[in-house]
């Protein structure tokens, strides 16, 4: 399996939470990960960030914002120049998936935790 470096952003340290979770599994199954959220905190070794960080080489990032928060990184997340962006539900967002496929970024709306639970990650 290749390692896929993740952002996830709308990070959290709540367990109850998606993004949450969606840590947990992606350095379960070997990936770099690295996370933005609202309060600084740790999941599985990883450390949250809650300004945006210098990145290179992401293949993906995992939005769990909604689309209004979404606004404030759109130029961030195009400027990191990802393979892919996935909405996971209730982040589903037009407006962003135009902007992105006309920078060459490939979205997917789908969930994380099922995209790794069934091997297509």
């Amino acid at each position: 399996m290749k390692n896929k470096k993740t952002l996830v952003l709308g990070a959290s340290t709540n367990p109850e939470r998606y993004a949450y979770k969606a840590i947990e599994k992606l350095t379960e199954k070997g990936h770099a990960v690295l996370a933005i959220g609202q309060k600084t905190g740790e999941v599985a070794g990883v450390k949250i960030h809650t300004k945006t960080i210098p990145l290179k080489n992401i293949d993906t990032v995992t939005l769990y914002l909604n689309p209004l928060r979404q606004r404030d990184y759109y130029n961030y997340i195009i400027e990191t120049k990802p393979k892919r962006v996935i909405f996971n539900p209730g982040t589903e967002n037009p407006e962003f998936y135009q902007l992105l496929q006309s920078n060459g970024i490939k979205i997917e709306v789908a969930c994380t935790l099922v995209l790794l639970a069934t091997n297509q990650y």
